[in-house]
């Protein structure tokens, strides 16, 4: 798009040609009133408070654009006056509880009310009684309700679940009279006010994937979290900014806390808030905020007994879920005393870096979920995208939803979630270890020919046949027939019959055979019947491609050569890449520490297993402190680095302290944040001075972003042949997590506790005889478990999963290095 100059209120401001007026105005500091728009979602119209005038004509500032050299005006005698009645009409029947309501303190309705100057009621209505509703997470008080739909478009716009409506709400008519004497604006907005409620599409429940993020942007207190409310009031929050603890999209959030209650003045964390109009919450992020290891004071004996075990360790064991200064004392650990340190995710997804990286030249991928979020065309390849990164899946939802755009989803399980975004969203549910295919197929669709190494164009022809079919099509025939007709002989007066040849047009059927090429690539990937066709219609007018890659294909058996061909795409291709790292802090985890494949003989487990185990989840030999009371920064899927801060008390010893006794002498955690490796692409910046905002704008002010550092690369650009024989025999499980769950950190948050077990889809029980809660003998190469069996109703096919997060399980113990694995199940 193409930057112009405006003129609004006087002000010559620059924005992008076809720019909505509101967001224009936004990002220049200038106000403009809106209830219903939402920055990344389409405009409703439904409140109609953010009228303007645009070169002399009356126009809404959320669905207006930009155009050069307009000149706007955002009041003149007639806007107030719509403004006000607006207002007043919100102002109908509305409950008069603010001192007890949740949203009190940070209404719209309220701040909308007082800056519109709203000081009397001209308009009246009997109301209607609509008693409140429980959605599980969610509580809905539709007296409360104005009608904004906010809930219904980031829902249908940015999550994809598209789970509320508007009913009809059975309230009495407006009086006929309003209709004459009233603005029009107003009337407009009071009559479907008074006409509808919001609803859950499923009926009485609401089927979704529970984000929450109706709750966030609800203007009012009429959709707020069922855990929250009536607990505290806003105004007395203390906000923490921090990054969230448990994928790694790095989403910005707010912890808001304070004192637990009048006998105990220890702080706790009430809720957590997000930047709605810039970032979005899934729901372990929004609800699984209390996992900190609580009740910890410091015990010399134990922390006497953690330095003995370091001394005799030879390895270390740690998950992800740390931050960069950890990391970074690790490596030095490792570099003065020659400790192994073993993360296995982390490590696969370093190698799948450092093999991409030979190819393109580049430590980093190009791509971020932002070029997502603009993308018209999306693929995803090796990733369970709703529960890996589901800020990956709204990222893609947001682009068929807002650009018009379509999309590709290769993955073994298919999913329903993924199914209902877009009718122009593709399922290919190929068999496990296909993932190495799917990146054939992108390459063999969308490579430059032209540029491609010789030898890979060669090799994908061999995919491509020839195969002579035979068609029907229609042709125009010419058919002449004689016609008999009686007519008068002029001569004789008599009538007579009388012959005629009439030619005529017939539409006739005819076969012919027709070559067409055969690819094998989308036999071996399950391509569903007309799939050529498809794509075509998917692909007009597209011009942006994005391709996410995910964990999959970092502990696929080939997971070099897949490296390999996600950097000859990057290179040969139109699609931005964006890896999803596995956990919150994988990405800076591989950029910091080297990494070990086997472990030594004795080994101090970090959140995870050892002889001596260090732990912020309890129940460890040494107690550590979670994500949620400590400092640092984490690294995002958009390779930045983000700053986190302590929202709640943490009494123990950490992770530094026992690096200072060994020798290692920083005060704080966060004095190793300058020092992170430049190498790496990190910077020198004190952890003090990183921001952690966004701007009216939208821009994200959030630490700073990695530079990519350059490679060496040898110029072989060569890959392996794909094996069409490389298969898992017989039933397969997938090692995943359910809606919700990223790890035990957040089944150890109060709304989020459960445990797991095998989950399966309503085809897998049915076939199998199952019903949920029965008991099931779950047995791999690697070995067994009897677990229960979970509905999960997110998902269909035949293939189950087993779950991370419950610890007591242990379910990795039963996979290899791949997230599928050959199993047998049996009920007990």
């Amino acid at each position: 798009m193409n930057e112009i100059t405006i003129t609004i209120d006087g002000k010559e401001v620059r924005t992008q040609e076809g720019e909505f007026i509101l967001n224009a105005a936004r990002s220049n500091g200038i106000f403009v009133p809106a209830i219903c728009y939402l920055t990344r979602c389409s405009p409703t119209l439904a409140c109609r408070i953010c009228l303007v005038e645009a070169d002399g004509k009356q126009v809404y500032a959320c669905n207006a654009k930009a155009k050069q050299g307009m000149n706007i005006t955002t009041t003149t005698p007639t806007i107030e006056t719509e403004k006000r009645a607006i207002m007043e009409v919100y102002d109908v029947n509305h409950p008069l509880e603010c001192g007890v309501c949740d949203q009190s303190g940070e209404c719209e309705l309220q701040n909308y009310t007082l800056e519109v100057g709203v000081d009397k009621q001209t308009y009246s209505i009997a109301d209607t009684h609509k008693p409140a509703q429980d959605w599980g997470l969610i509580h809905y008080d539709p007296a409360l309700c104005i009608m904004c739909e906010r809930c219904i478009t980031v829902c249908k716009d940015m999550i994809g679940d598209a789970a509320l409506s508007t009913v009809a709400r059975g309230g009495e008519n407006i009086e006929a009279a309003f209709k004459e004497s009233m603005p029009k604006d107003a009337y407009a907005m009071w009559n479907k006010l008074n006409k509808s409620l919001i609803a859950p599409n499923a009926g009485d429940t609401l089927d979704c994937t529970n984000c929450g993020e109706c709750t966030a942007v609800c203007p009012v207190g009429a959709l707020v979290s069922s855990d929250y409310q009536y607990t505290s009031n806003a105004w007395e929050h203390q906000q923490i900014p921090a990054t969230c603890a448990h994928c790694s999209a790095g989403c910005q959030i707010s912890y808001d806390i304070k004192h637990t209650d009048i006998a105990n003045s220890e702080a706790k964390i009430y809720r957590v808030k997000n930047e709605w109009n810039y970032v979005s919450l899934c729901g372990a992020g929004r609800y699984g905020y209390d996992f900190e290891n609580k009740n910890v004071t410091k015990d010399p004996e134990a922390f006497d007994a953690a330095l003995r075990a370091f001394k005799n360790a030879d390895t270390i064991a740690f998950t992800s879920t740390i931050t960069n200064e950890e990391a970074m004392i690790l490596q030095r650990l490792k570099e003065k005393f020659g400790y192994k340190l073993i993360n296995d995710e982390a490590r696969v997804f370093k190698n799948f870096l450092s093999n991409y990286s030979t190819i393109t030249g580049e430590s980093l991928y190009h791509g971020s979920l932002k070029e997502v979020h603009e993308a018209d065309f999306v693929v995803s390849i090796g990733t369970a995208l709703k529960t890996d990164n589901p800020n990956a899946r709204f990222a893609m939802n947001n682009a068929l939803s807002m650009n018009k755009g379509a999309g590709l989803y290769f993955h073994p399980i298919n999913d329903p979630v993924i199914a209902d975004m877009s009718k122009n969203v593709t399922q290919m549910n190929h068999a496990p270890l296909m993932e190495e295919a799917a990146l054939y197929l992108i390459l063999d669709l969308f490579g430059d020919k032209s540029a491609l190494p010789a030898t890979m164009t060669d090799y994908l022809a061999t995919f491509h046949s020839t195969k002579t079919v035979t068609v029907e099509e229609t042709v125009d025939e010419k058919v002449t027939e004689t016609v008999v007709k009686k007519g008068l002989n002029e001569e004789t007066g008599v009538e007579e019959e009388v012959s005629e040849q009439v030619t005529k047009i017939v539409k006739k059927k005819v076969s012919k055979e027709i070559e067409v090429d055969e690819n094998a690539l989308l036999e071996l990937l399950n391509a569903p019947k007309g799939f050529k066709e498809t794509l075509t219609k998917y692909l007009a007018k597209k011009s942006t491609f994005a391709l996410m890659v995910g964990p999959d294909l970092y502990t696929h058996p080939n997971a070099a050569n897949c490296a390999r061909l996600v950097g000859l795409i990057e290179k040969y291709t139109a699609f931005s890449v964006t890896m999803i790292p596995n956990l919150a802090n994988t990405l800076g985890v591989a950029l910091i520490c080297d990494l070990d494949e086997t472990a030594g003989a004795f080994t101090i487990g970090y959140n995870t297993a050892g002889n001596f185990t260090l732990s912020a989840l309890g129940g460890g030999d040494l107690d550590m402190p979670a994500l949620n009371q400590q400092e640092g920064t984490l690294v995002s899927i958009d390779k930045r680095v983000n700053p986190t801060n302590a929202a709640l008390p943490y009494s123990g010893y950490e992770l530094n302290d026992i690096a200072s006794a060994l020798g290692m002498s920083t005060s704080l955690a966060v004095d190793y944040t300058s020092q992170l490796p430049l190498s790496a692409g990190f910077k020198a910046v004190e952890f003090d001075t990183l921001p952690n905002y966004y701007t009216n704008a939208g821009e994200e002010v959030r630490g700073y972003l990695l530079e990519s550092q350059h490679c060496s690369v040898s110029g072989d650009e060569s890959v392996q042949p794909f094996s069409q024989e490389n298969t898992l025999s017989g039933e397969v499980v997938y090692l995943a997590n359910p809606v919700l769950q990223f790890s035990p950190f957040t089944a150890a948050s109060h709304q989020l506790q459960e445990e797991g077990g095998l989950y399966g889809s309503t085809t897998f029980m049915s076939t199998h005889g199952l019903s949920e809660g029965d008991r099931v003998r779950v047995k791999t190469t690697h070995g067994e478990r009897v677990l229960p069996i979970l509905h999960d109703l997110k998902i269909a096919g035949d293939i189950p999963y087993l779950p991370t997060f419950d610890s007591k399980i242990n379910s990795s113990a039963l996979f290899g290095d791949y997230r599928f694995v050959s199993v047998s199940i049996q009920k007990v």
